[in-house]
């Protein structure tokens, strides 16, 4: 793996002292795309997809936003320039395997995959043990201003680093769902594809918009990717979006016209989440098609 060192690693790392005879290098490798998150251990699943880097240039990468370095992990064709690029949104338990695996997923199908540790400043989910502390101490302290920041800046790396950013596209699960539907209205990339991502909810100072009121922004087709029995985001929120979409799309709004949704009746959350019990085979593995569908119809390729 291709890694960098990080001059300010130990800010990532917050209630954490780094081992004593460890080099930086090796704390960033331990620490960003590899491994899980405490809280997500107990959830853990034995069949976890495992994905080769060979014929990769796969690890950690840094870029500086407002004078903080941002980790993030990457995968690419080694080699290989003018890629077009795929933004990778973590869930709540931040870039973890499953996130980084998923990079180098798309990696061997030739895409510059980038999946920013959106969380850094505020904390490290890696040493919660209990999701709903991880969600009330961290994850709701992440502004939306500063997610969208890092990944205006995490195209910028990728633009000179081998990444074509005039075909990039964005993907996230669960937290990371709701990101690309805003990242979708920035005009930034050319299609979003989102998984489960939540829709709607009470607005707030940090998270000031959700989806549903986006509608008539879009300025590329996002398409969603839910589960039917997801207890979380019910099929009556997905009506509520797809009828703004319509409403949009009938006001002339090309993106949300576009956008669509496909809904796996018997998948609940986090279906393409490997390393957890709610994964479902056939919904993951079709969902991926659909992706991959979905950005070369829209030019993510």
């Amino acid at each position: 793996m291709s890694q960098t060192p990080n001059a300010d690693f130990d800010s990532l790392l917050p209630g954490r002292a780094t081992l004593a005879g460890s080099t930086r290098r090796s704390a960033l490798q331990m620490a960003l795309g590899v491994g899980y998150a405490a809280a997500a251990v107990p959830v853990m699943a034995q069949t976890a997809i495992k994905t080769p880097d060979a014929g990769l240039t796969a690890g950690t990468i840094q870029y500086t936003v407002d004078g903080f370095q941002v980790s993030a992990y990457r995968a690419a064709p080694a080699g290989k320039t003018n890629l077009p690029v795929v933004l990778v949104i973590q869930e709540i338990f931040g870039v973890h395997d499953y996130i980084a695996d998923t990079c180098r997923r798309l990696a061997q199908l030739g895409y510059l995959a980038i999946a920013p540790e959106l969380f850094a400043r505020q904390g490290d989910p890696r040493k919660y043990t209990e999701i709903s502390q991880l969600q009330s101490e961290l994850v709701s302290k992440v502004p939306d201003a500063q997610v969208i920041k890092d990944l205006d800046a995490a195209l910028a790396w990728a633009k000179d680093n081998g990444g074509d950013t005039s075909r990039a596209g964005i993907t996230g699960f669960c937290w990371g769902g709701r990101i690309t539907w805003l990242y979708a209205a920035t005009g930034k990339v050319k299609a979003g594809v989102a998984w489960y991502g939540r829709l709607q909810g009470a607005a707030n100072d940090l998270q000031p918009r959700h989806p549903i009121y986006l509608s008539s922004a879009l300025k590329a087709p996002v398409l969603g990717l839910y589960g039917g029995k997801d207890q979380g985001i019910p099929l009556e929120s997905v009506d509520a979006m797809k009828q703004s979409l319509q409403q949009a799309g009938a006001a002339g709004n090309a993106a949300a016209a576009a956008s669509s949704f496909h809904i796996y009746a018997d998948a609940g959350h986090a279906f393409h989440a490997d390393y957890r019990p709610s994964y479902r085979k056939d919904a993951a593995e079709d969902g991926w098609k659909r992706m991959q569908d979905w950005f070369r119809t829209h030019g993510v390729i």
